[in-house]
Formats: C-alpha cells, structure tokens, sequence
C-alpha cells in the first residue's frame, strides 16, 4: 500500500495509542519508526509495530513512561527512559544536551533502562543540524560470542557517527558491529527468506543461511577479532556508563517474554570549534571534496538521507503482510 509519511505516521502513532502508548511517546516512537522505513531501514522500521506493542500489552515496556534527565556534572546529562521506548529518551537528549555541549565543549548524555535504539543515524544527525559533532553507542540483547566462543555475549552493538560540513548535508556512519544487523536476519526470517551464510551461525558455531537458525545461534562479528572487541567497548561505553543492563542479561527485543531489557546508550557531543577557533565545517568540506573526487565514492549518510527526502515528496510502499500484521493490532 502507497502512503504518505504523514499518513504512515498518524497510523503507527493512533495504533500505539489505541494500545495505552502515551500520546508523547506514541508520536515519537512512530516518528522514528516511519523514518526508519524512508531511510531504507525495514528492519528498524514498520516491521517492528507488531514486538512493540506486544511488549507494551504484557509490560516489557511502559507506554507510560516519561523520561527524565538529572545534569549529574557540568558535562553529564544522567536520562532515565524509565523501561519505556527509547525514542523519547533520545528526543530528551537532543533538546537538552547541545546548550551543554556549547557551554562545556564537550558533553555526554548516558541513557539507562531504555530499548531499541533504532536506526541511530536519525539521533546523531539531529545534533549535526545543530552544528555539533556527535557520536553515540548503544547495546543490545546478546547476538554475537566473543571472538573464539559460540555462546552470545555482546548484542551487535551499533556505533554512530556525524560530522557538519559547511553548506551541504551532514556526514553520517552508522554502523553495527555485526556483520549485518541483526534486524535484517528478523526481516528475512518474517519474509520466509534465506541468508547469505557469511551473516550468522547456528548453536553450534556452523555458518547457516536459515535465519530461524542465525536468530537461535549468533552473528558473525565484523572483521572477525576486531568486531568482537569493538563489541567489547561499546557494552562499557553504553550499558557500563548508563548502569544498564550488559548485553547477555537483557531480554529479547523481538518477543513480549520476560522483564523489560533495560538497554544502555551513551551519546558524546563536541562543539568542532571549541578547540580550533573556528571553521571545522569549512576543513570537513574541503576533505569531503577530496573523497568525492575519487571515482567511485559515496559520502557517508547521503544515500540514506536522500532516501527520506524522496520519500518525504513521493512516500513509501507498506508490504501487505505488515499492514495486515500493524491492521490486526487495533
């Protein structure tokens, strides 16, 4: 089905609501979700209706929750998302972090007992449009084994990163540490597809292409050892800094079983002039000319944010099966 992203949105945001979603949360989680879906994100995007109201009806997450910050240090902003969606959450840190960040030079934002992070790009380039760099880590239940074990220990784990360049769109890399995110494995398990085998192997420690067996065994870490002890950092960055729950003690985002997950994320700002007098966004716009003049290259971010903007003109298609899986909510 043909939607506008205004449609698209005032849908997952009325069907959050119908199902006891604050009015506040239910507009930013489906924000999110919608953009999510825009920026070519299915598996952070629609597909993941369905596993959140499920947990907001069995109390996994409190759709009543309403984040609240405490400026612990001159340059720590403490947010507890208080077991409900991470979106607000996140929204909180955008609006109150930058004038800290300006004031300090450089500022953080830890996030404790939250969820999915989503697609992180969206969060970090809002500090970008402000003309802030920002980074940002966040946790996730166990998928990945430490490099040589077979067991999950570390969730994929993902990392962000944006940069302002004068007069043109942001730098943008959002990564998982992974070699795919695991939500794409849930999006080809949910389409009866299979996997390439490089993606995911099964409980016993074997590359599989059956999604069903990756999501029961582990994800094949990204660039092997290194990945792993990437994985590694961010859980101390992320859950470690928030007081979050690790990686292996947090509960499946994907079903309504158990106890609230009670994710971490941390997000690092830094004003690019507080060290340098000025013209940061000038010097990252003569090296993003210096990529693009190679043949070949792609600036980081851009295809995302190119998809959103089209989308915003010419809106998304909807699959079938997720319409009928987000219609069988009401």
């Amino acid at each position: 089905m043909h939607m506008t992203l205004t449609e698209a949105e005032a849908l997952i945001r009325s069907i959050f609501e119908d199902n006891g979603v604050v009015p506040s949360a239910a507009l930013s989680v489906a924000r999110a979700l919608v953009q999510s879906e825009a920026a070519g994100q299915s598996g952070h995007g629609l597909r993941r209706v369905p596993a959140y109201v499920k947990q907001v009806r069995t109390g996994k997450v409190n759709g009543s929750a309403t984040p609240r910050s405490l400026r612990t240090r001159p340059a720590v902003l403490s947010i507890d998302a208080a077991h409900g969606f991470a979106y607000p959450a996140l929204d909180l840190a955008v609006a109150e972090l930058p004038a800290i960040t300006r004031e300090q030079g450089i500022a953080f934002a830890a996030i404790g007992r939250s969820h999915h992070a989503g697609v992180m790009a969206l969060t970090v380039e809002r500090f970008a449009d402000q003309g802030l760099i920002a980074m940002m880590f966040a946790n996730a239940p166990a998928a990945m084994a430490p490099w040589g074990g077979k067991s999950p220990l570390f969730g994929t784990n993902p990392i962000a990163f944006t940069v302002p360049v004068l007069n043109s769109d942001p730098l943008v890399i959002d990564l998982a540490l992974s070699k795919v995110a695991r939500g794409k494995v849930m999006e080809a398990h949910q389409r009866g597809k299979g996997i390439p085998d490089d993606w995911a192997f099964d409980i016993e420690g074997n590359p599989t292409t059956d999604p069903a067996a990756a999501l029961k065994g582990t994800m094949a870490p990204s660039g092997g050892a290194k990945g792993a002890a990437l994985a590694l950092m961010v859980e101390v960055l992320s859950a470690g800094l928030a007081g979050a729950n690790f990686s292996y003690e947090a509960t499946s985002l994907f079903d309504e079983n158990g106890p609230p997950p009670e994710l971490g994320h941390t997000i690092i700002a830094i004003d690019p002039d507080a060290a340098n007098g000025g013209g940061t966004a000038m010097r990252m716009a003569a090296l993003a000319e210096e990529m693009t003049s190679q043949e070949g290259v792609r600036l980081p971010g851009r295809k995302g944010k190119g998809m959103r903007a089209e989308a915003l003109t010419n809106g998304i298609e909807v699959e079938d099966d997720v319409l009928s899986a987000i219609d069988a909510l009401r």
